[in-house]
């Protein structure tokens, strides 16, 4: 059994890339941003996955710890720290998807995601993080030994949650605290973080419930059949704000992406004439027209008419 100190000692020394900017920051903003994910609630059964909360905490942390110009890079801590070791024994595992396995660094984010279940402590260190004397510890440690100048302003930021997540989700939200703020979007890892935020809050502002046919359903293992659809492409503006979004079933998804509905400047729905089908069909979609789409109870969360308005011009098929 290893004790807190064993980890601690480990944590202090470990393994980093030598580089012309100095030896490589990641590893150490990765330990601070699991120990995060634990003391957030967002980690409780010790499988880190890569979500939004991981990446979009490292990318924040990276920010407020990192002032050389190494790159943020979160998929190269992810692999290699399971080569780092406490007394002889690896404290970080990843476990891959069935019929899946990593032999080596994955640089994409995303194909990381699709590839890697989840990452994972030892069962003793994961107990050792949930205590928060432990983590407290263990955090300070981290911060003194390798970011001494830095720890002060880290601190204030997470007492204030003032970072780049939280603004990020801010700007997601259209929240007018973050109007007066530059959110920079430089990597891949920050588009993954803002996609994925839109794919969050979208189902969350219409309750799980589609736009435009009111259908609501959500099973009980958490998987959500409602879609949160681009009203402009996000290729188009790489706008992922949810005023940019609306959440629909996904028959409609394909219907409204293909120009088959749209919503009109009153939000009422809009059937394309072009639609040909059984129109005595209980599910026929050209009963929906006409008809007010569910919207936001908040103003700021609600379509943006401009959007609507390029929909209607450059996607609905109409007379």
């Amino acid at each position: 059994m290893q004790h807190i100190q064993d980890y601690i000692h480990s944590f202090c020394r470990l393994k980093r890339g030598v580089t012309k900017y100095g030896l490589a920051p990641h590893k150490p903003v990765l330990l601070l941003t699991l120990i995060e994910l634990v003391e957030k609630g967002l980690v409780l059964d010790n499988r880190f996955k890569v979500d939004v909360d991981l990446v979009g905490l490292f990318q924040e942390n990276w920010r407020l710890l990192v002032n050389t110009a190494h790159q943020p890079d979160f998929t190269q801590p992810f692999y290699y720290l399971q080569f780092d070791k406490v007394n002889g024994y690896s404290f970080w595992t990843l476990h891959c998807y069935s019929g899946l396995s990593v032999n080596a660094h994955i640089k994409s984010v995303q194909t990381l995601a699709e590839t890697v279940a989840y990452g994972s402590f030892t069962t003793e260190l994961f107990e050792l993080m949930i205590v928060d004397s432990n983590r407290n510890i263990i955090r300070d440690a981290i911060l003194n030994n390798y970011f001494p100048d830095q720890r002060g302003q880290y601190y204030i930021h997470k007492q204030l949650n003032d970072g780049f997540y939280h603004d990020l989700q801010s700007l997601v939200l259209n929240e007018p605290e973050v109007h007066y703020k530059h959110v920079s979007i430089q990597t891949e890892e920050d588009v993954f973080v803002r996609s994925g935020l839109f794919k969050r809050y979208i189902p969350q502002l219409y309750q799980d419930t589609c736009a435009m046919t009111g259908m609501r359903m959500r099973s009980t293992f958490k998987y959500n059949f409602i879609d949160a659809c681009h009203i402009v492409p996000f290729a188009v503006t790489h706008d992922d704000k949810v005023t940019n979004g609306i959440a629909l079933c996904p028959n409609l998804h394909r219907a409204f992406d293909r120009g088959l509905v749209s919503v009109d400047s009153e939000y009422r729905i809009l059937v394309s004439s072009r639609v040909k089908e059984d129109v005595t069909h209980p599910y026929s979609l050209n009963q929906l027209s006409g008809k007010p789409i569910i919207l936001p109870k908040q103003i700021q969360y609600q379509h943006s008419q401009e959007n609507l308005k390029w929909h209607r011009e450059e996607v609905f098929k109409g007379d």
